[in-house]
Parts: C-alpha cells; structure tokens; sequence
C-alpha cells in the first residue's frame, strides 16, 4: 500500500514556492523534501547570454557569497561573457588605430598642398 505523505510546513497549496520531492529516509520512510527555486542567471550585459564560470544562486544565496564567486578574474568579469569583453578591446584598438590613420592622412595632405604651392 502507498505511504501517504504529509506536508512539514504549514502551507498546503501546490505554489512555486512549496514544490516538494519524495525522498527515502534511512530509517525506510518515505518523506516530503522542499525543492528551493532555482536561478536564471548571471547574463551578459550584450548578448544576454548566461555567463560561465559563476553559479546560478537565488538573490539571497548570492548576497551571502564573496565577490570572487560571483566574478571571473578579466576585465568585465562578472557582467560581459569572454566573447563580448574581446569584441570590445578590438573595437577599441581598431578605433585607435582609424584615428592614426586619419592624423596621417591629413599630415600628407598638408604636404601635397605645400609642395604644389612652391
């Protein structure tokens, strides 16, 4: 015959919060175990894709941990993913680079117009 099962909390409506899971006891009893909600997420500010590298904790859970857990060790480390962080250095350095190029550009421009001045 099927063990019947009570609630341990005082809250018997099936809501998100009170969702439980059949679990066997040592001593042969079956009994009711909360599941605890889980996460969506750390997500990259970008692409919004979940980061790797940092676990999916409640908002509680993540206020307790230190800030090492919830961050990777790179710049951007625990808001952008690895792919954004580089799209960005070479969107940088290639803008540093345009910006040469323009500078150098203009100085020989300057030097055609003085030369067929003279």
């Amino acid at each position: 015959m099927v063990q019947r099962l009570t609630f341990r909390r005082n809250h018997s409506y099936c809501t998100r919060n009170n969702r439980v899971r059949v679990v066997k006891t040592p001593g042969g009893k079956n009994v009711y175990q909360y599941v605890k909600k889980t996460s969506t997420g750390v997500k990259c500010g970008d692409c919004h894709c979940t980061l790797q590298g940092i676990p999916q904790l409640v908002r509680n859970e993540a206020q307790r941990c230190s800030h090492t857990e919830k961050s990777v060790s790179r710049a951007y480390g625990g808001s952008r993913c690895a792919k954004c962080v580089r799209d960005r250095i070479i969107r940088a350095f290639l803008i540093e680079e345009q910006k040469i190029v323009k500078k150098i550009a203009k100085e020989a421009s300057k030097k055609v117009v003085v030369a067929k001045k003279d």
